[in-house]
């Protein structure tokens, strides 16, 4: 348990981070991913080279230091980072890399003036104190999904069983375990893990789930982005047959139960969790409005499929945004205020689940609260490291 002079001198540091902690984990990940190659597999480089990670680190490591005294006031970051680490497979040993890497990026950031030995010694047991919440929590999830019905603990190999194009930037790929045996239930909304060899080099990603796990397969569905390492191997080198090693299903960002209308928005690839959703949401019979927007009707994925379900399922209103000019789009231009507060329930009291690009995000968002949508009713997940919305 950290002291009390502990938790003041990493308090006093707050204003520091608050003006300078992009650069220092900036500095950190250039240290780290140098000098431990082990770790690399575990970071996207586009996140690295865009500094959304830094960002998000930097974020994270002043939200800790601001609550120190108050951990519980962190809300559901820790869930977050948690399950992440889950889906990626960290493991107790990759903390003290971690560790000795932050508190050198401190003392060399910061300089020997600010990084005092009793600074860097506060800030040593802050740490030790998170590894140990977070090392102690994943062993508990990792436990619970390895003893869980369909469960496992690690990488298991799964075979490429189908690839279907759904528009002209997805592509959904069905995977089945090669050893034929059951696989583990997940919520709709959650993730999972893929660790693959891409010319001698491991690579690990998370992607959504993009549908309910039916007939012992998973699927995921997945944008080709220019540059992608991982995404434009999946769209042009891997074929029905192949293999590759998934870790279990992981991932806070899932549909609730409730008896309130649910609103389900998305942009772009960021549909794919809200289609599970949408599937589990349809048989309770609660009212669902489906609003998703796209640059055009060439890259909007899974419409048919939507068109279907509303056909056949009354308490289902979808509505589709389109960027450019296009057939078939209840409206054209950005998703705005007005047009939201059209497609959205006259009562407010409803549950919404929103994804998709940062800006589209940060729109979403504001105009959710300007509607009367309650806060805590509001939730969103990021394809990647965590941002600020606000």
């Amino acid at each position: 348990m950290l002291s009390a002079q502990d938790r003041a001198i990493v308090k006093s540091t707050v204003p520091l981070l608050e003006s300078g902690g992009e650069a220092l984990t900036t500095h950190f990940y250039r240290m780290m991913l140098a000098e431990h190659p082990e770790v690399r597999p575990l970071f996207n480089p586009a996140n690295q080279a865009s500094g959304a990670q830094p960002r998000a680190l930097a974020n994270g490591v002043l939200m800790y230091a601001r609550h120190i005294d108050q951990l519980d006031q962190l809300g559901d970051l820790v869930a977050r980072i948690i399950n992440k680490h889950v889906a990626l497979q960290i493991l107790p040993e990759h903390y003290p890399i971690v560790g000795s890497c932050l508190l050198r990026a401190i003392e060399e950031v910061l300089g020997s003036d600010i990084a005092t030995p009793e600074v860097l010694a506060a800030w040593g047991a802050a740490y030790n104190q998170l590894a140990e919440i977070l090392i102690g929590a994943e062993a508990a999830l990792y436990e619970e999904k390895a003893n869980a019905p369909g469960g496992w603990r690690g990488g298991r190999e799964f075979k490429l069983v189908a690839k279907v194009e759904e528009s002209a930037e997805v592509t959904s790929f069905y995977f089945r375990p090669v050893d034929e045996q059951a696989i583990l239930e997940f919520t709709p909304g959650q993730y999972i893990g893929l660790k693959l060899n891409i010319d001698g080099e491991e690579v690990r990603r998370n992607y959504s789930l993009s549908a309910t796990a039916q007939l012992g397969r998973y699927r995921i569905s997945v944008k080709r982005v220019d540059g992608g390492v991982v995404s434009n191997y999946l769209h042009e080198r891997m074929q029905v047959g192949d293999t590759l090693e998934l870790f279990p299903p992981a991932g806070e960002f899932t549909l609730t139960d409730s008896d309130k209308p649910l609103v389900l928005i998305s942009g772009g690839v960021g549909i794919t969790p809200t289609l599970p959703m949408l599937e589990v949401a349809l048989k309770t019979g609660r009212p669902i409005h489906f609003i998703h927007c796209a640059r055009n009707a060439r890259v909007h994925a899974f419409r048919s499929w939507v068109d279907e379900l509303a056909e056949q399922h009354p308490q289902l209103q979808r509505f589709y945004c389109y960027e450019e000019h296009d057939e078939g789009a209840d409206h054209v231009g950005l998703l705005t205020e007005e047009v939201l507060a059209q497609w959205l329930p006259a009562d407010r009291d409803v549950d919404v689940y929103f994804l998709g690009p940062q800006g589209f995000m940060r729109a979403v968002k504001r105009h959710l609260k300007a509607l009367g949508v309650p806060e805590q009713q509001s939730r969103y997940e990021f394809f990647g490291p965590a941002a600020l919305l606000d």
